[in-house]
């Protein structure tokens, strides 16, 4: 029988393909649906659930904050956004510790395009193909595809100069005086979990320096624990300027942070940034407890061996190619990874897509487990067959 809900037309504008699944509940890498059937996420609601669904350290961390105080602006100070901001620099590389809080991973990139504007005083930014960066204004600019470069063409907002995935040479070229920005995702997510060669993110600290642009990382997807380190500039050894925060960082409450330098931040003055809600105590409390999850049990080491033995485990399979790191990884398929995908969800597990039609995305909890892997693995098997 239908519920009330399921049997009224939606009032919610058709923006995304729903997952066939009504989730009611959820703990760990599962979900509880309306009848009670458990299905396993390998998807982590777009890699949000970094510790899992309802870690009982963040509720219990957000309903004590809850009684306490829901919200007050950044017009006021509070304990918790100290705390998470000094946390959040002692996370990232040195001299990264300057912090900025904001509600969306968009609006973390597109402050962090405008520090670097600032910084610089040019307007110009260099992006990379296959990249994706939010759709404000500014980040549909630098975001890679033609209907998104139409909507920042109609705003009136100069398109970054793209350079081919890898191509050290392409980004030596492009990179000149009147770049005020490179701004690259170390692992894309959209594009298929393609990651960055090491020798590539050099390059572009190298020439960001050299011409006095800001290196942005954006790292909403691909950071917080997710790839072998708590940022991707310290898993690859390389340290921008600036880099982005939000998926991963609060277990499901809406979260953007920029991490910036003392030199990138030395010209904002009161008034150059703000967020009526970003930094709010909530979502400060459960940023928090998500981190001290992460710590405590050891995410970050658990998605670096977790994902490398998916990757095995999908080799073996004879899926020939693996690209990504950590828990945001690609399988490149022989086939449509969409008819992957909807073969999954017959099977009660969620897994996502990608821009290339033949990849099938994996970003599970960082909590992800062996034994989830090889639920995963043995559908795949099955599927593929």
């Amino acid at each position: 029988m239908l519920t009330a809900a399921q049997a009224r037309p939606s009032a919610l504008l058709p923006v995304y393909p729903p997952f066939p699944v009504r989730p009611a509940s959820g703990h760990g890498s599962w979900l509880v649906d309306e009848n009670g059937d458990e299905w396993l996420d390998a998807y982590g609601g777009h890699a949000v659930a970094s510790t899992g669904h309802s870690h009982p350290d963040v509720v219990r961390a957000i309903s004590a904050q809850a009684e306490r105080l829901l919200f007050y602006s950044t017009a006021v100070p509070h304990p918790l956004r100290e705390d998470l901001a000094w946390k959040l620099a002692s996370l990232c590389p040195e001299p990264l510790g300057r912090v900025f809080f904001c509600n969306s991973g968009a609006e973390a990139n597109e402050n962090a395009l405008h520090l670097a504007r600032k910084h610089t005083g040019r307007q110009g930014i260099v992006s990379v193909a296959g990249g994706w960066h939010g759709r404000t204004v500014a980040t549909l600019a630098v975001t890679d595809g033609q209907r998104y470069e139409e909507g920042a063409r109609r705003a009136g907002m100069p398109l970054s100069r793209k350079v081919a995935f890898d191509d050290v040479g392409a980004l030596e070229a492009v990179v000149d005086e009147t770049v005020a920005a490179v701004i690259v995702e170390p692992v894309q997510g959209l594009a298929g979990a393609r990651d960055c060669a090491p020798e590539f993110l050099q390059a572009a600290r190298r020439v960001c320096h050299a011409h006095g642009a800001a290196l942005i990382f954006d790292e909403v997807q691909c950071g917080v624990g997710r790839c072998g380190a708590f940022s991707a500039a310290a898993a690859y050894g390389v340290t921008p300027d600036v880099l982005t925060f939000a998926k991963g960082l609060a277990a499901g409450l809406p979260i953007g942070a920029v991490v910036a330098t003392p030199e990138i931040t030395s010209r904002i003055a009161v008034g150059d940034l703000g967020s009526t809600f970003g930094g709010g105590p909530l979502v400060m409390a459960a940023a928090l407890a998500n981190i001290g999850v992460i710590e405590r049990e050891g995410l970050i080491e658990n998605a670096v061996r977790v994902g490398e033995y998916l990757a095995r485990g999908a080799h073996a399979l004879g899926i020939t190619r693996v690209s990504g790191r950590g828990l945001l990884l690609g399988l490149h398929l022989d086939r449509p990874a969409a008819e992957v995908q909807r073969a999954l969800f017959a099977r009660r597990i969620l897994t996502g897509t990608a821009a290339d039609p033949r990849v099938l995305r994996l970003l599970p909890p960082l909590s992800f487990s062996f034994p989830e892997a090889d639920l995963l693995l043995a559908a795949l098997k099955e599927v593929l067959a």
